[in-house]
């Protein structure tokens, strides 16, 4: 039997010696894909070849690397281990079948290749088992992210629950699932959400449950042992010495129930139900639902605190209305005295100008209406034997202008008999007209108010407003002030109509002394000679509308309705191809700024000359503004015509342009759209042409660019990166990670270095080289950067070392608001930080913009306890001048010099470090060396006497929130 187990146990490399092996591996070949056909090969090939009596492969459930269980085989028995003991074939023999055999080598060398093929299935069968496992992992990672985001959505609490019943969903069976809350001061739980069979209208969700009405719940189990529970709900009632409750629901299958706690304290609980046999929950369940309800507790805690919020909002909002509408009252009544004060003194003005008597009508009518509705407004006069009613002046919305009447029983005599003022509704107006016969003449209105004008108490007319609305009506307010503006407005149409009764005399004296025949001539003269200027005035207003001032080419109104017509040619035949070249002289603001604007001026006009001459009678010149000048090409035969006028535009610039006694040599970069289908609108085409301009810029200069779909791809990425940065402000996606800055001698942490991250919704986490172009070219910069200071200020509390200080990067368009010192300072005090504690980086470009304003903002910081870093230094200007000039107190080597920092410290990089070091020493300057990745480079930094540095080689950034945890 040993010399059998001998023969049988694997060889490696296999043996393929005998008809066995060269039979087992063909059979292998064609009949074993998977463990059970394999065990069936196995057996086959024991009887047959080593006739023995029983065979059966068995794998070992311990594992890779162990061996088979021991066996207590008897006399005829053996047991063979395969795949290094994750499996084993096992024989049994007749007795005297074992005295009377002789084992042969060839055999049993079938079994070398029966182990590789066994091997080979398994490492299979692993490698599934990883990959689900992983995968289940991954699903588990986004679940719970999802649950972190639900937090930050504008939804209710049972909304953003239901969403997490949907993750849990997701990951087991969640059927039946609700949350409760749990009031430990009043012994009650809450169900902000219930989904189950038992309740399948959700009826059960709001509902506040006490304990001691309830005393058989496993809810309030729960929550009252702070343990989770999973098992049949019967079974786990009776051992806990609970009994059924027919309130509670039917008994489940399975039950699985796990606390939120925060800290020792229970908050509620999270649960899971089962009904079916065949959906069990087990302990990998339990834990999956133990971390989904701590998360779910953080989401509902910020969700509740920022619920509580709003309310506080409100009401302080609803304070602040208060207080607003009393203010605006006091001014109002300011305004009005004002207003009421202004209208009297234009009224005496009314009345000493030279004009008509309609005009000072229109002109009291102006004042009134600044002081109350006046939209109906008329003025009755009384004629001088007082038998007459005129209207010389009469505007209203509905009536045309009453005629002059002889005084009878209308409401507007009554104000005159009656010397007062009336103020009526139409309900009033109705009373007057059945009790005492008054008459209205025109559209009856919904309020009517009437007012004496009174000149030493006769009255002259009166002054009515009238609303046909029954919502814009009058009051005893509107009265007061229409009876105080008449009585100064009856003083001055007094005087006005002595001025005009003067006026008439003089007027009626020189109509007497002209010449009828020279009226004539000379009003015959003056027609002729206005038929003639306004056909001058038609033309050059054409002319001017449709092309630019300064060049006399077309204008951008001219090339639009050009393009219209053009663009829609193309849209009928696409052979009518055409094309916009749009052009921009090169450094023409500096031309502009150094010569002059005259100058400038002449260079554009020659600067159109010289396109012009490159354009042949097909092309469209024209003028946009500014420096920029469009060319439309008609009918051309593809992109390379437009590609040749291109460059014949370019090359007619090259040559000198001589402006007075200078030579200006001057360039231009031109984009180039090409008609296409897409386009719609002429502006599409011409903004499309501008893209492909400044592309042009952007790689030299001097050569023009042809627009793309790649070029409208990145425009609209462009765009939508600038609309997910603000919604990314308003949903605080920014966040700050704290890289340490360390001493190099020992590691020992001096400060932390805060570092912008955009923890995108879709993309993940961006650097700033994904987005901070974008941010500066938009201003939103300034918006991130405060909300980065903010979270940065209130995490320097919590961290570990109450020492270390923060430095955070300060772009240059801070510098340009000369507030930046006190906002800073507002916001360290608003978090209780010690200004020792933060420190400002800045590059060389933003001290070097507004030197002045950067110098007093960094005194003035420094004054504060604020110091400041120069960051990136030896990439710029490296000035001394400037490091003498400004209150510095350390420099940042670049990382690029730290990179190339060779440990025998040749090279030009350690002469760099060398340099620097050498000068912030001279001026007491701390020196901090970026970017150290490697041992080497740190024990060079410390020979080159830099005891001060950050980099991978210490620690990866890490969220600043993460960092507040930890300690």
């Amino acid at each position: 039997m040993e010399t059998l187990i001998g023969l049988l146990r694997p060889r490696s490399p296999v043996r393929n010696i005998g008809p066995a092996a060269a039979a087992c591996a063909l059979v292998l070949a064609t009949e074993a894909p998977d463990l059970q056909g394999l065990a069936a090969i196995a057996e086959r090939f024991s009887l047959e070849f080593l006739h023995c009596r029983t065979a059966r492969l068995r794998l070992n459930d311990a594992g890779a690397g162990t061996r088979p269980r021991d066996i207590d085989p008897g006399p005829a028995e053996c047991a063979v281990a395969l795949a290094h003991g994750r499996a084993s074939l096992h024989l049994t023999f007749d007795a005297d079948a074992m005295t009377d055999r002789e084992w042969l080598e060839q055999d049993c060398a079938w079994i070398d290749l029966v182990d590789l093929r066994l091997e080979e299935i398994l490492r299979f069968q692993d490698r599934d088992e990883e990959i689900a496992a992983a995968r289940y992992n991954e699903l588990l990672q986004r679940a719970l992210y999802t649950i972190a985001d639900l937090s930050y959505a504008d939804i209710s609490v049972p909304e953003m629950l239901a969403r997490v019943h949907e993750v849990v969903g997701s990951l087991t069976y969640a059927e039946n699932f609700y949350v409760a809350l749990y009031d430990d001061v009043l012994d009650v739980v809450y169900f902000p959400y219930y989904a189950g069979i038992d309740d399948p209208n959700n009826s059960t969700a709001s509902t506040h449950l006490k304990a001691r009405d309830f005393p058989n719940s496993l809810t309030f189990a729960v929550v009252h042992s702070g343990k989770s529970l999973l098992g049949p709900s019967a079974e786990l009632r009776a051992g806990l010495g609970l009994f059924p409750d027919e309130r509670l629901g039917p008994e489940c299958v399975d039950w699985l129930g796990v606390p939120m706690l925060e800290g020792d304290r229970v908050r509620g609980t999270v649960v899971i139900q089962s009904y079916d046999e065949k959906r069990r929950y087990s302990e990998a369940d339990r834990a999956l639902l133990t971390f989904v309800a701590q998360q779910t507790l953080s989401a509902v805690t910020r969700k509740q605190a920022h619920d509580r919020l709003e309310q506080e909002v409100k009401r302080r909002t609803a304070e602040l209305a208060d207080a607003n509408r009393t203010l605006r009252e006091e001014v109002r009544e300011r305004q009005r005295g004002q207003r009421l004060q202004a209208a009297l003194f234009r009224i005496a003005e009314l009345a000493s100008e030279h004009g008509s008597i309609e005009a000072f009508f229109a002109g009291v009518h102006e004042v009134v209406a600044e002081l109350l509705n006046a939209r109906n407004f008329f003025i009755a006069m009384v004629s001088d034997d007082g038998s007459e009613l005129s209207f010389p002046y009469f505007v209203d919305e509905r009536d045309r202008p009453l005629q002059t009447r002889r005084l009878t029983n209308g409401i507007t005599e009554w104000v005159l008999q009656q010397r007062r003022p009336l103020l009526a509704t139409q309900t009033t107006i109705r009373t007057l007209a059945a009790e005492q016969g008054l008459m209205v003449f025109g559209t009856l209105p919904e309020c009517w108010l009437g007012v004496p004008l009174l000149l030493e108490e006769h009255a002259v007319g009166v002054m009515v407003v009238q609303s046909y609305d029954a919502e814009d009506d009058y009051g005893p307010a509107e009265q007061d002030v229409l009876q105080f503006a008449s009585l100064h407005i009856a003083t001055a149409l007094e005087r006005k109509q002595a001025q005009n009764r003067l006026r008439s005399a003089y007027a009626e004296l020189e109509r007497r002394v002209e010449e009828r025949t020279e009226e004539l001539r000379l009003a015959n003269q003056d027609l002729r000679e206005q038929i003639q200027v306004r056909e001058m005035t038609e033309s050059l207003l054409k002319h001017e509308t449709l092309h630019d001032a300064l060049t006399g080419l077309p204008n951008r109104t001219s090339l639009l309705e050009r393009l219209r017509v053009v663009l829609a040619r193309y849209r009928k035949d696409h052979a009518r191809l055409f094309a916009v070249l749009f052009l921009d002289l090169d450094r023409f603001k500096v031309v502009n700024d150094s010569v002059g604007h005259l100058l400038g001026d002449e260079l554009l006009i020659e600067a159109g000359h010289r396109i012009a001459g490159c354009v042949g009678a097909g092309g469209l010149i024209s003028r946009l503004g500014g420096d920029e000048f469009t060319i439309l090409l008609e009918d051309i035969g593809g992109p390379e015509d437009a590609c040749e006028v291109a460059r014949r535009v370019l090359n007619a610039l090259v040559d000198p342009i001589r402006l007075g006694d200078k030579e200006i040599y001057s360039s231009a970069s031109i984009g180039i759209a090409l008609a296409h289908e897409r386009y719609t609108r002429p502006e599409e085409l011409l903004r499309d042409a501008d893209v492909a301009m400044y592309r042009a810029k952007a790689r030299g200069r001097q050569r023009y660019e042809l627009f793309d779909e790649q070029l409208r791809l990145e425009a609209l990425n462009m765009l939508d990166l600038e609309s997910e940065m603000r919604r990314a402000l308003t949903r605080s996606e920014f966040e700050p990670f704290l890289q340490p800055i360390v001493r190099l001698a020992d590691g020992a942490v001096l400060g932390y270095e805060a570092l912008l991250r955009w923890r995108h919704a879709s993309r993940g986490l961006l650097l700033p080289a994904d987005f901070l172009a974008v941010a500066e070219d938009t201003g939103n910069i300034e918006q991130i950067d405060w909300q980065i200071y903010e979270q940065v200020f209130s995490a320097i509390p919590g961290l570990e070392d109450a020492q270390a200080y923060v430095s955070i990067n300060v772009s240059a368009r801070h510098f340009r608001a000369p507030n930046l010192t006190a906002s800073l300072l507002d916001l360290l005090r608003a978090y209780q930080v010690h200004p020792s504690r933060v420190r400002i980086e800045v590059t060389e470009g933003a001290l070097l913009q507004d030197p002045e304003q950067a110098a007093r903002t960094m005194l003035s910081l420094r004054d504060a306890g604020v110091l400041t870093s120069l960051d990136d230094f030896g990439t710029g200007y490296s000035s001394l001048s400037y490091l003498h000039r400004f209150p510095l107190h350390s420099l940042k080597i670049d990382r690029s010099f730290v990179a190339e920092l060779k440990s025998d410290l040749s090279g030009s990089a350690a002469a760099v470090v060398r340099a620097i070091r050498a000068l912030a020493g001279s001026l007491g300057m701390e020196v901090i060396a970026e970017g150290i990745e490697t041992t080497a480079q740190c024990d060079a930094l410390m020979r080159l006497d830099c005891s001060i540095g950050q980099g991978f080689l210490f620690a990866l950034p890490r969220p600043a929130l993460e960092l507040t945890l930890a300690s």
